[in-house]
Formats: structure tokens, sequence, C-alpha cells
């Protein structure tokens, strides 16, 4: 059996022609080299496989043929050139700095470039992942980077350029690769299948783009295996199995049920997606992927940032129609919400449940069907007229009784409200907020005449009683207006006389009452006794202006005094008092003294008993 060589090495480009979606940097080299502008070092950085070292090889190969074509490419027939095929070249020189990523690794081979070549014009350092060089390496190597021999050519190749120090930037030519497009990678791997002579899905092909996520060297191994799972042949189904993707059928199926609102397919769905061995993360990451797919093909203009066959995107595009912007906006929110919270929940399957259950709620809350807003204000009159849902409003001079009993009266609406005057006290409490509006409600007829916008209409229940049937607007601007006519009127002025004694009483009611809310302010005013003063003044001693600063408590107090002593012009007068008036603490020793003084049977029990106090 033959030896069996990876996709990845028996079609790795040997020119710069072969080399597939790099074409400004190969182009630029291809120029450097026609003009003899080569720079002494290069530094090629970009992400994993998508050919650093292989275009690093081929220009080192380039500028040592000898006998270049006129493309610029090298022969394959002189001495350089078939050495070099068959890795045998003293000219050109890999290191791998992961593995050798000493100083004296750096060391060997700055010796090493001091020996000119024996064969060919240049000789070539690639050095690969060098950004893994420690910081004594790079520093050994800033010297040789910076002035090398005219014949030492430096490659560095990295995917990681923000860890290479500034210094040896600076010294370098850099070329950042890109990553190679989805269409490029499915062309070339389809240019291979055809020379395997295997037969593909456009589908599958695109799919292995996808999956390589930029890297021509990651797909040609995922195609390596899917040959090996599924022989001459790759197919859509046999991809999707061997590389655990999700069929795009079910995407477009958890769509259709999300629009239709349809909840136990939705469910039963993803629970066979669960069964099927995948994971809920996996499920809503997809199904984001699916939505923002349907949401760039709204616009014929963003139609090429989906990566997909053209059967695949007539199947997105006739979805998309279906899908308003709104509610994909809306579902690329919740499930960008459920898949953060994925990892801190406890039971997977229930968490992507929920977020179906929101997802598929979007359609019921859109601008179009406004179902709350057509039902709020129906709601809100039903409350004020659950008693009354036969009535109908009419003019009043035309007013048609709802009851059948109250038939005989229909000359009389008049008189009936006449009637419902003297029983005010017992209308509805609706009835009753809409006081100020009182005198319209008796007097319909005049009503009519001035402003026919503002009757009243009523209802008789029998008994000679009667419930004006009124809007919650118009009670509230009755309320409105009473408050503001209340507003309006002056308070009448109550200046009853009281006593320093009566003062000073309610004081210590106030104190005793406030102590529980807030003891410091009430042990504060506690301290010194208030005065009144001319004109209903209270004045009041604090040891701190800051205590008179309480708003609230200040409110209070004074609030208590206007009602306790029946006088609505008092007023207070927070001030300090003089340090020969100021309480301090009272010590050990002067507590004694006091207690002596009030109690002298104290200082007997003392003697008596022969104690001794400390203080």
């Amino acid at each position: 059996m033959d030896n069996f060589i990876v996709s990845a090495r028996k079609y790795r480009p040997a020119t710069f022609h072969q080399v597939i979606g790099q074409e400004s940097i190969t182009s630029t080299l291809q120029n450097a080299i026609k003009n003899n502008h080569l720079a002494q070092a290069f530094l090629f950085t970009g992400p994993r496989g998508i050919g650093k070292t292989t275009c690093a090889r081929i220009l080192a190969k380039i500028i040592n043929c000898e006998n270049l074509t006129d493309e610029l490419e090298p022969c394959n027939k002189c001495e350089s050139c078939t050495s070099f095929n068959n890795n045998a070249s003293f000219n050109i020189h890999e290191l791998d700095a992961a593995s050798n990523n000493s100083v004296d690794d750096i060391r060997n081979l700055v010796e090493q470039v001091r020996i000119p070549p024996q064969v060919g014009n240049y000789k070539v350092y690639i050095i690969d992942e060098v950004h893994m060089l420690s910081q004594s390496a790079f520093n050994a190597f800033l010297k040789t980077l910076e002035e090398p021999p005219a014949y030492a050519k430096f490659i560095l190749a990295t995917t990681e350029k923000h860890k290479i120090i500034p210094t040896i930037l600076s010294r370098c030519q850099i070329f950042d690769f890109k990553r190679i497009s989805a269409e490029s990678i499915t062309d070339y791997l389809a240019y291979v299948a055809e020379k395997e002579n295997i037969k593909t899905e456009i589908e599958a092909l695109h799919i292995i783009a996808q999956k390589a996520d930029g890297s021509l060297r990651d797909a040609l191994s995922t195609f390596d295996q899917i040959v090996s799972y599924s022989g001459d042949e790759i197919t859509y189904k046999n991809v999707i199995e061997n590389l655990n993707i999700l069929d795009y059928e079910y995407y477009f199926k958890v769509t259709d049920y999300l629009i239709q609102n349809d909840i136990p397919n939705l469910l039963l769905v993803f629970n066979e997606i669960i069964e099927n061995g995948f994971d809920g993360q996996h499920f809503i990451v997809g199904l984001s992927e699916h939505l923002r797919n349907l949401l760039v093909l709204k616009d014929p203009t963003t139609i090429g940032l989906m990566h997909a066959s053209d059967s695949l995107k007539e199947k997105y595009i006739s979805q998309t129609n279906d899908c308003p912007a709104n509610f994909l906006l809306s579902a690329l929110q919740i499930c960008n919400k459920f898949d953060l919270s994925y990892k801190g929940s406890s039971n997977k399957k229930l968490h992507i449940e929920i977020a179906l259950l929101d997802l598929s709620q979007i359609t019921s809350q859109l601008p179009e069907s406004k179902p709350i807003i057509q039902t709020k204000q129906p709601i809100v009159k039903s409350k004020v007229e659950e008693k009354k849902p036969d009535y109908k409003p009419k003019p009043i001079a035309a007013e048609t009784p709802v009851n059948k009993k109250a038939e005989p009266e229909k000359k009389q609406e008049t008189p009936v409200n006449k009637k419902a005057e003297p029983e005010k006290e017992q209308e509805t409490p609706v009835n009753k907020k809409a006081e100020p509006e009182k005198e319209q409600e008796t007097a319909p007829s005049t009503v009519k005449d001035e402003n026919p916008t503002k009757k009243v209409a009523t209802k008789d229940i029998g008994n000679g009683r009667v419930i004006k049937n009124i809007s919650i607007k118009q009670s509230l601007e009755a309320l409105k207006k009473k408050k503001e006519n209340t507003d309006n009127e002056p308070d009448s002025v109550i200046t009853t006389e009281f006593s320093q004694e009566r003062l000073i009483e309610v004081w210590e009611q106030f104190i005793a009452s406030y102590m529980e809310k807030s003891p410091s302010f009430a042990n504060a005013i506690a301290k010194y006794k208030p005065v009144l003063k001319d004109d209903f003044e209270i004045e009041y001693k604090v040891d701190s202006m800051i205590i008179a600063k309480d708003a609230l408590s200040v409110t209070s107090l004074l609030e208590f005094l206007k009602t306790e002593l029946n006088n609505n012009q008092l007023k207070l007068k927070p001030v300090t008092p003089a340090k020969s008036e100021q309480k301090t603490a009272y010590t050990d020793r002067e507590k004694f003294a006091e207690m002596t003084k009030k109690y002298p049977e104290i200082l007997n029990l003392k003697d008596s008993l022969n104690l001794e106090i400390d203080f």
C-alpha cells in the first residue's frame, strides 16, 4: 500500500499563482523581486492555515532560483530548485521557535548567518511561531536582524503579532494575511475533489468551508476526514453526520413554528434535537445564525454577507418573506440573552425551552396585531359599567329607560332628577367623587341648552334612587377641580390663647410620642424648655443648628403644637444656648452628689455598710 499524503501537503501551493486568497501579498512580493526591492526581514502574520509558511517557502525558493520564468516563478530545474524540492537545500533554514526558543538556539542561528551561501544568492531563515521566543532570545536576535549580511534574509511567521516586542516589529516589513473566504475554499475543495475523482454536493463543500472558519488547511483536513467516512462520494448528509452539525431543516421548521406560534410542535422538534445528541447551546447558537441569515437576505445589498449555495439561499429567501424584520431583531436579542445565561442554568433543557416560548410570543406582540392596546380601554370601562351592561347613552330629553318597570315614568324624567337631590348621601361612591358637578346633574334642562357635551345620564334602580353614569375621566377631572378650589381658599385664622405651662405640657407630650420615631431629635429638644414669645412665636434651644434643619421632625413638631394648642399661627424659632447655659454630661461623682441631695438615705446606707465608692 502506497504511503498516504494528506491533501494539505499534497496540494500545497508551489508558486505564488497557486496561493488562494492572498493575491495582494503575493503581488507585492513578486513586484519586490522584479524590482529588486527585497527587504532584509519580513513578518508574516495572520490566523492559522492561510498560507504564511507556504508563502515564506515560495519566496525563499524564488529568490534563489537561477532561471526564473517570465511570470517570476521558479524553474524547478536548477540546482537550487531541485535541492529545495528534495528538502536538501543548505541555503534555506527553517526554525520552529515553539521548541527552539532559548538564547542558545538564537546564538547558533546567528553563528550560521556569518557563513555565506555556497550555492545560490541568498541564505533564507524562516522562523515559524516567532512569538514563542523568550525575551532574552529576542534581545539576542535584535542586532543581527537590524544589520544582517547582504546575502541573509529573515522571514518570521506568527499567529499572534501582539506578543512580539516592538523593537522586532520595527525591523521587519509586516504582511497581514487575511482569512480565506468560504467561496474560495469551496472552489478549491471542488478542484481537489475533481483531481481525486470524488463526487461531491456543493452544499456539503459549503458546510466544510464554513466549519474551517477561513483556514484552508483545516478545510483540507476535514475534506480528508469526510472522504475516509463516505468514500468516493461526499454528500450533505454524510458531512453533517460526521461533523455533528445540526441539519438546516430543523432551523427552518423551528422558525416556521415560531411564526405560527405553534408551541407543541416547537417543543417536539427541540426534544428530537436533544435526543439526537445535540447540545442546547449548540442549537441556540445555530438558531441565532439562521435568524441572522434571514435578516441579511431581506435586503438585496446584504445578500453577499451569507455564505451558502444558491439552492440554500433560495430556501432562505422563501422563508424570509414570511418573517417581519422586527420579529427577527427581537428573536436575535432573545437568543443572545439565553446563550449568555446558558452556562449558569442548572436545567439546560428547560432553559432553552423557555427561550423558545419567549420566541413564540413575539408574533403576538408585534405592532401590527396590538392585542393589548385594543383590549385595554374596554377593560377599564367594564369596571365602571359592570352593573349596567345594557346602558346606551342618549340625550336626556329623549332618554329611553332600561328597566321596563320605569316605562310609565318616561314623561316624568325631570321629577326623577328632582327626587335624586335629597338622596345625595345614598349615591354610589362614584357620585360622591363628582360633587363639583352636582348642580349640573340636578338641572339637566339647563345643561342641555347651554352645553350638551356635559350631560350626565342617569339610571333609575328603583326605590327612588338614581345612579349617574359617569366615566373615570370625568370623576378625576371633578376631583382635580375640587382640590384646586380647596387650595385657592384661604385658611381660616385660629389664634387661641395659651399659657407657658400649657406649652411645656404639650411640648413634653410631643417628646414622649416622638421618642420611638426619632430618639435623637426628641432628646435634643427635651434638654431645654421652650419659651413663648410675642405673636405666638415659640423659641426653643438646641445645642446644634443641625438639629433644627431636620425638616420632617420640625414640621411634625409644629403641626402637633398647632393641633393641641388650637392655634395655626404658631412659629418656631431655634436658637443655640450660651456657653454658660449649655448642659454637659454629669460625671459619676456629680451624679452621686445629686442623688444624695435628693435622697439622703443613700449616704446613710453607704456609711452603715462601710462601702467604698470608686469614682
